[in-house]
C-alpha cells in the first residue's frame, strides 16, 4: 500500500515539480510559487495533499510555512526520488524551475529557509 500511496501523490506535474524543488532543500509557500510560477492556492493545496500522505513536512518559522522532504523516508520514497532526480536533469520544465529558484536562492542564505530569518524558533508540524 505504501507503493500505491507514492504513485499517487507522484502522479501530478505540479506535485513532481514541488518534489523536485524540495530535493534541494527546505522551501517556503512563497518561494515554491515563485519558482513554478503557479498561484499560491494551488501550491498550498498539492502541499497539503504531499502532507497528508507523508510525502512532505511542514514547520512554523514566523509566519511563513517551511517545506521539506521527511527525515525518514519509504524505500519506495527514496526510489522513486531519485528516479525523479535522474529524469528531472534531461527535462527542459525541471531544469527550468530549478533555474528560477537558484536565482531566488541567491538572495538567501544557504542554511536557513530563504524567507525565514535565523532567529526564529521552528516547530515541526508532521
Amino acid at each position: 500500500m505504501r507503493l500505491i500511496r507514492v504513485y499517487q501523490c507522484l502522479c501530478d506535474p505540479t506535485r513532481l515539480r514541488i518534489l523536485h524543488l524540495l530535493l534541494g532543500g527546505p522551501l517556503c509557500v512563497c518561494h515554491l510559487q515563485a519558482g513554478l510560477g503557479e498561484p499560491q492556492v494551488k501550491i498550498s493545496k498539492h502541499l497539503f495533499y504531499l502532507k497528508k500522505h507523508g510525502m512532505v513536512q511542514m514547520r512554523k518559522v514566523g509566519n511563513w510555512h517551511v517545506y521539506r522532504l521527511p527525515a525518514r523516508q519509504t524505500e519506495e520514497l527514496k526510489a522513486n526520488l531519485r528516479c525523479l532526480q535522474e529524469c528531472a536533469a534531461k527535462d527542459r520544465q525541471f531544469r527550468s524551475d530549478m533555474a528560477k529558484l537558484k536565482k531566488l536562492r541567491q538572495c538567501g542564505s544557504a542554511r536557513q529557509p530563504m524567507c525565514a530569518p535565523a532567529t526564529e524558533k521552528t516547530r515541526l508540524v508532521a
